[in-house]
C-alpha cells in the first residue's frame, strides 16, 4: 500500500490532482473555523457537545463547524436534503424521470436544479437556527443584549447560505479537477475531523483500557462494514445473438450485482429525521403526558423503545430507498430490449419477479446489519461508557469506509492505466 500511495506521486497530474484536493479540503476547514458575527459560541458549544438529536447530525457534516456558529455551521447537509428530495421526487414526477433518461443533457438540469433547492433549504435552515438559538426555550440566548436586530440576523443567514453555496462550488472543483466525488469528499472531512475530539474524551472518561476496546471494537466494525458493503448477488445475464442492420452481434454471458446494502446510509439518516419530529412537536404542544414521552423514550438514547423505533424505522426506510433505487420492472423490461435474459427464468414479468424476490431477500441482511451498526452508540453509551458521543456510530463508519474505498479504487484505476501497481492485488 505504501508503495501505490508513493506511486501515485510519482504520476505528474496524479499528483496535482491528490494536492488541488487536499488544498480545498485546507479551504472547507478553514470555513469550518471562521464565525459568523455577533453570536456568542462559548454557549453553542457547550449546548451542543451533549445533544443527540437532529443538531447532531448537522454538526458531523459541518465538521464540528455548529459548535462554533461558524461560516459553513450547515455543511454538506442542504445538499445531501436536496438530493433525497430530487431523487424521490424522480420517481414521482414523469418529466423528471425524462430527463433522467435523456443521459448527460437531463441529468445537468436535474442537478441544477438540486443546487437551487440546496440554496433555498440552506436559507430556511440557517433562519431556523438563529431563531431557535435565540428563543431560549431548548437552547439558551446565544445573542449578546441588542444585538438581535434584523440586520444582524439578516448577516447571519446570508453568510451562512452564502457558505452552503461555496461548499457546493468547492465539491464540484474537487470533482472536475481533484480525485473522486467532491461531495463525499468533503462528507469525508467533515466526518473525520470531529474523530480525535471524540477519542480524547473517551480516553479521559474510560481510561487507557476501555480506550484501546473502543479501538478494537470500531476495527471489528470497519472491517464488517467493508465486508457488507463488498457484498452483492451476482445474477448471471445471458445475451443472445441478434442480427443489429447488418451486423451480427455476437451473445455473451456476464451477470447483474445487486449489493446487499443498496441503499447505503440513507435509512439512518431517514430514521433519524423522523424520530426528531416529535422532539420538534414536544416544544410546541402543551400536552404534559407527550413531553414526558418524549423525554422518556425519544430523546433518551439509552432507552429499549428508542432503540426499538429505531431499528424499525431502519429496516422500513431500507426496503423503502431499495425500491425507489431499483426498479425491477425496468431492470427487466432493458434486458429484454439488449435482447439478455436470465437463464432459467422467462424475460418480462417473471424476470421482473424473480429480481424481486432475491432484492427482498438480500435487502432484510443489509437493514438489519444497518439497525446493529445504528444502535451500537446507544448500547455501548447506556450500557459500559457514558460518553456525550461516540465515534463510531453507523453514519460515521459508513460513510468514511464508503468514501474511503471510492476514492481508493478510483485512484487505483488511474494508476493501473500507467502500469503502476494499485492498491489492491
Amino acid at each position: 500500500m505504501l508503495r501505490a500511495f508513493l506511486n501515485a506521486f510519482k504520476v505528474p497530474d496524479l499528483r496535482a490532482k491528490i494536492l488541488f484536493t487536499l488544498f480545498i479540503i485546507a479551504v472547507y476547514r478553514f470555513g469550518s473555523w471562521v464565525p459568523v458575527p455577533v453570536v456568542d459560541t462559548t454557549l453553542i458549544r457547550r449546548q451542543l457537545e451533549g445533544d443527540q438529536g437532529f443538531l447532531s447530525f448537522i454538526n458531523i457534516f459541518s465538521g464540528g463547524g455548529l459548535t462554533r456558529f461558524a461560516v459553513f455551521s450547515l455543511g454538506i447537509m442542504p445538499y445531501i436534503t436536496s438530493s433525497i428530495i430530487m431523487q424521490l421526487l424522480t420517481v414521482v414526477i414523469p418529466k423528471l424521470q425524462q430527463y433522467q433518461e435523456q443521459g448527460e443533457p437531463g441529468v445537468k438540469k436535474i442537478n441544477q436544479w438540486t443546487r437551487i433547492m440546496t440554496v433555498v433549504l440552506a436559507l430556511l435552515q440557517s433562519t431556523g437556527l438563529v431563531f431557535l438559538f435565540h428563543s431560549g426555550q431548548e437552547f439558551p440566548d446565544v445573542f449578546p443584549a441588542g444585538t438581535f436586530t434584523p440586520g444582524n440576523v439578516a448577516l447571519i443567514v446570508l453568510t451562512m447560505t452564502a457558505g452552503t453555496a461555496l461548499i457546493m462550488w468547492l465539491g464540484e472543483l474537487i470533482t472536475q479537477r481533484g480525485v473522486g466525488n467532491g461531495m463525499s469528499i468533503l462528507i469525508f472531512t467533515s466526518v473525520i475531523s470531529t474523530l480525535p475530539s471524540e477519542g480524547g474524551a473517551i480516553l479521559s472518561v474510560g481510561g487507557a483500557g476501555k480506550f484501546v476496546a473502543m479501538l478494537l471494537l470500531g476495527i471489528a466494525i470497519i472491517v464488517a462494514v467493508v465486508f457488507i458493503d463488498q457484498g452483492q448477488r451476482r445474477i448471471p445475464i445471458q445475451y443472445a445473438r441478434r442480427v443489429v442492420g447488418r451486423k451480427m452481434t455476437t451473445g455473451g454471458s456476464t451477470y447483474l450485482p445487486l449489493k446487499v446494502n443498496q441503499a447505503g446510509v440513507i435509512p439512518i439518516i431517514f430514521a433519524t429525521s423522523v424520530l426528531y419530529f416529535p422532539v420538534l412537536l414536544a416544544s410546541v404542544i402543551s400536552a404534559e403526558w407527550f413531553r414526558n414521552f418524549v423525554n422518556s423514550y425519544i430523546q433518551n438514547h439509552r432507552s429499549i423503545v428508542y432503540m426499538a423505533i429505531l431499528a424499525l424505522l431502519i429496516v422500513f426506510f431500507a426496503y423503502f430507498y431499495t425500491a425507489i433505487q431499483f426498479d425491477p420492472y425496468r431492470q427487466a423490461d432493458n434486458l429484454r430490449k439488449q435482447g439478455g435474459f436470465i437463464p432459467g427464468i422467462r424475460p418480462g414479468p417473471p424476470t421482473a419477479e424473480h429480481l424481486n424476490s432475491v432484492l427482498v431477500r438480500i435487502t432484510l441482511p443489509g437493514s438489519l446489519f444497518l439497525a446493529a451498526i445504528a444502535l451500537i452508540p446507544s448500547v455501548v453509551i447506556a450500557y459500559w461508557l457514558p460518553v456525550a458521543s461516540f465515534p463510531f456510530g453507523g453514519t460515521t463508519i459508513l460513510i468514511t469506509v464508503g468514501v474511503a474505498l471510492e476514492t481508493m479504487k478510483q485512484i487505483e484505476s488511474q494508476l493501473m492505466m500507467r502500469h503502476y501497481e494499485g492498491f489492491l492485488r
